[in-house]
This record gives structure tokens, sequence and C-alpha cells, in this order.
């Protein structure tokens, strides 16, 4: 999608895609780090007709520099993506609700300890965020920094939440043992 959105605006090369999408600080939200990516993504592009190269130059000496664009299908389609993600919830499947659902392999006490250092490294990110807006905020219009602005409100939300469960496990509120798992899964059997 960010490389149909950058196509829309001008035709451009794939280099020049990914140092847009650095420069914007896009890369918040889209991994860029190999230009592997972008090149496997302009190839489906390609395919499904949303975009079309424009031209290829050849310089002696140098690989062939192609510049792509957005076809009049693909800046409909991108239309109909951003529509779609905006107003309709999807369910995602991210890896912490999924190790939060099994915490009980853990014994509280290491439990505990990995979620102190998810607690520091979000209060890491937290501050890098919170640098990227000051960093920003006088040269990158909002409209063009939503996505940052929504990671630091979701990164604000699981601090909250894993501090709020930081506590419980160490006053005891939430702890669990081997003994009390299997009197819940005997109970949970029989009942």
């Amino acid at each position: 999608m960010a490389i149909l959105a950058l196509l829309v605006e001008e035709p451009m090369h794939p280099y020049r895609m990914q140092q847009l999408i650095k420069e914007r600080g896009k890369d918040e939200v889209i991994n860029v780090r190999q230009r592997t990516s972008i090149y496997q993504t302009i190839e489906r592009l390609l395919r499904d007709g949303l975009i079309s190269v424009r031209e290829t130059s050849r310089e002696e000496g140098k690989p062939d520099r192609t510049i792509y664009e957005a076809t009049e299908e693909g800046q409909s389609t991108l239309q109909i993506w951003v529509r779609e993600m905006l107003s309709t919830p999807q369910e995602e499947f991210p890896e912490f609700p999924a190790a939060l659902s099994t915490i009980a392999a853990l014994t509280s006490e290491d439990a505990l300890q990995q979620l102190e250092k998810r607690m520091e490294a979000l209060t890491k990110e937290l501050s890098r965020l919170d640098e990227v807006f000051v960093t920003h905020q006088d040269i990158i219009p909002r409209l063009f920094f939503l996505e940052v602005e929504y990671k630091r409100a979701i990164t604000v939300a699981e601090l909250d939440w894993v501090r709020s469960l930081v506590g419980d496990l160490r006053t005891g509120a939430l702890s669990w043992s081997k003994e009390w798992l299997e009197e819940v899964s005997n109970r949970l059997k029989n009942g």
C-alpha cells in the first residue's frame, strides 16, 4: 500500500521510494530495511496491473534504473484499501497476547521478570517516539505523522497495562503455582 501511495504521488524508482519512506518517518510502520522487499512488492503490483513501468534508463557501468508509476486501477485500488482499513477493524494476531495466553508456562516470578523487561523496553520506545515527535513536529504536518501518533498512543496504553500487571505480580494479587494450576485444571475437567 505504501509503495502504491508513493507511485500515486509521482512516478519514481525503488531507491527513491525507500528514501522517501525513511525521510518521512514511515519506516515506523513500514519495514523497508531491505530493498528486496520493495522489489518483491513492485513485482506483485506489476503482476496485478496496479503499477506499470514508465521508463528504464541505462547508464554504462551502472544497473538499469526503472521508474514506475501507478495505473488508474492502482489509484482506485489504493483508495479502496485505505477506506477499508480506516473503516473496518480487523482482528490481528500479535505475539504479545499469544504469550499472555500461555503465561502460566512460566512461574509467576519468571513472568514478572520478563514483564519488567518489557516495561523497560516500552519505556525506551516511548522516549524514542517522543523524540521523534519533538524532532519532526515543526517540519512534518500532523496529517503525515498520524501513524507515529497512533503508535505512541498504543505504546502508552500497553505500558500502562503492563505496569498494572507487574504491580499485581509484585504484590501477589496475581500469582500461580504448579499445584494451583493442577487444581484449576481438575476443577474445569470435573465441572
